[in-house]
């Protein structure tokens, strides 16, 4: 874990998780969306954004926009940006209609707002929105290759295109998201990413790094066992 890289955010939105996680120096920053904030039982959207915000001050963390109307998102972003200077504001590539968000990432960009664009799938979509982007502003491209991969399309070649396409913008990070399995760190590291979302139950996992495969095969015939043997399974 040492070697890698890429910067590793924590994506989630339970408050105690978040803090947890906060407290490991490898987690480099943070992001949230509306569907993570539902399921966390979240009811206040600004009341819980500033509440973090007052506890991690440090490192980036990212609120989305929650309208499907342009110039709504455009505002939204705006009182979301000014809530600390670490906050990123997650725009969506499109609106649910499918039409493009280029205009309002471009207006807020000039205007010196930190965006995540998010949901983006394709290449095509990467290339179309960095023009959109201003130079000197910082900027995340997050690009879903674990949904791309629920396709059944290998994300990672999709990725260094993705990759590639950036390298005529040094202002936006390139973001490996929606992660199905701690691979995908490795695979987003050696692409040349920037950042890779990880949830909790994912990075549970990081104590089987490096772990002797020979020995993982005997302590999974051991839990196959102990399980048989709690459950009185007979014959």
């Amino acid at each position: 874990m040492n070697d890698l890289k890429i910067k590793i955010f924590g994506d989630g939105a339970d408050k105690s998780s978040m803090l947890d996680l906060y407290q490991k120096p490898y987690i480099k920053g943070f992001t949230t969306n509306p569907t993570l904030m539902r399921k966390a039982g979240i009811e206040n959207y600004e009341a819980f954004a500033k509440d973090i915000l007052s506890l991690i001050k440090d490192r980036p963390v990212s609120f989305e926009v929650f309208s499907d109307e342009f110039s709504e998102m455009e505002r939204q972003a705006k009182i979301i940006a000014s809530w600390a200077k670490n906050v990123y504001v997650k725009i969506p590539i499109t609106n649910t209609k499918g039409l493009s968000s280029f205009e309002v990432v471009k207006n807020l960009s000039n205007d010196g707002i930190k965006l995540n664009i998010t949901a983006i799938f394709t290449p095509k979509q990467v290339k179309h929105i960095a023009a959109a982007l201003a130079s000197g502003v910082p900027s995340i491209i997050s690009v879903f290759a674990g949904r791309v991969a629920d396709t059944g399309v290998d994300p990672v070649p999709l990725m260094k295109e993705c990759k590639e396409i950036l390298k005529d913008y040094p202002d936006a990070e390139l973001l490996w998201a929606s992660p199905r399995e701690l691979l995908n760190i490795f695979q987003a590291d050696q692409i040349g990413c920037d950042i890779i979302t990880v949830t909790p139950d994912v990075l549970k996992k990081l104590d089987s790094v490096g772990y002797d495969l020979e020995k993982f095969s005997i302590d999974t015939v051991k839990m196959f066992f102990d399980d048989g043997q709690k459950a009185g399974y007979k014959l």
